[in-house]
């Protein structure tokens, strides 16, 4: 759904490559700093990068992820500059922030819920639209002033365009009938990926709603990856 929008040359098409089948779970993004920062809130990240302009810096599991375009609405939302350090995924990225050697990290929650809880990293805000359970003392952006920043990470199931309605309607029949057995969501919890089980029509209305969405971010950021 970001792809298309961030890259010059996406190899499929979202609308007509695919059928939605099942949004499995999400999971909101959120922005730590490392636990011997002097930062300790997001007013004051982005009082200090205000106060220096370009001189602080973030990371994220990668271009194109949504933890990374998390940290691209917050430059754009707040009129600060910070450089993007990138990594090779979310493992030398959490083995960054852990070090301290970025000022700030965002990830999705379920991936940073263990170093948080450990203390070794310091939640400072959530993109979720209500405050994450696991985390109630965490602001979400929208209560910090910072508006239209609602993300999250969600993994889904998509079956090849030209698949038969009634197989996609027996997928999702029977995918929805796991994700709520107790145990399936206790094991997703636990992975970081809370069940959402939205069917192949919610699904369709997220990738109507997210793809320009995505887009806008994008375009207003000016982002290109060839």
């Amino acid at each position: 759904m970001v792809n298309p929008s961030l890259y010059a040359q996406a190899p499929y098409d979202p609308y007509k490559d695919f059928v939605p089948v099942m949004v499995i779970g999400a999971s909101p993004n959120v922005f730590v700093v490392p636990a011997q920062s002097d930062i300790k809130t997001m007013p004051e990240l982005i009082a200090k990068a205000k106060a220096n302009p370009g001189k602080l810096n973030w990371t994220s599991p990668g271009a194109g992820t949504t933890p990374y375009l998390a940290g691209e609405v917050l430059k754009l939302r707040t009129g600060i500059s910070m450089q993007h350090i990138p990594f090779a995924g979310a493992g030398p990225a959490t083995t960054a922030a852990l070090a301290g050697q970025v000022d700030l990290y965002t990830a999705n929650i379920g991936s940073l819920i263990g170093a948080i809880d450990a203390g070794k990293l310091l939640p400072i805000a959530v993109t979720s639209q209500e405050r994450w359970p696991e985390l109630p003392n965490v602001p979400t952006l929208d209560e910090l002033g910072v508006k239209d920043a609602v993300s999250d990470t969600f993994q889904g199931i998509f079956a090849p365009a030209g698949t038969p309605q009634a197989v996609i309607d027996r997928l999702a029949k029977e995918l929805t009938l796991i994700l709520n057995r107790p145990d399936t969501r206790e094991k997703f919890v636990k992975a970081g990926l809370p069940v959402v089980a939205e069917g192949p029509e919610v699904f369709r209305a997220r990738i109507a709603r997210e793809i320009p969405m995505y887009k806008a971010i994008i375009d207003q950021a000016g982002l290109k990856i060839q």
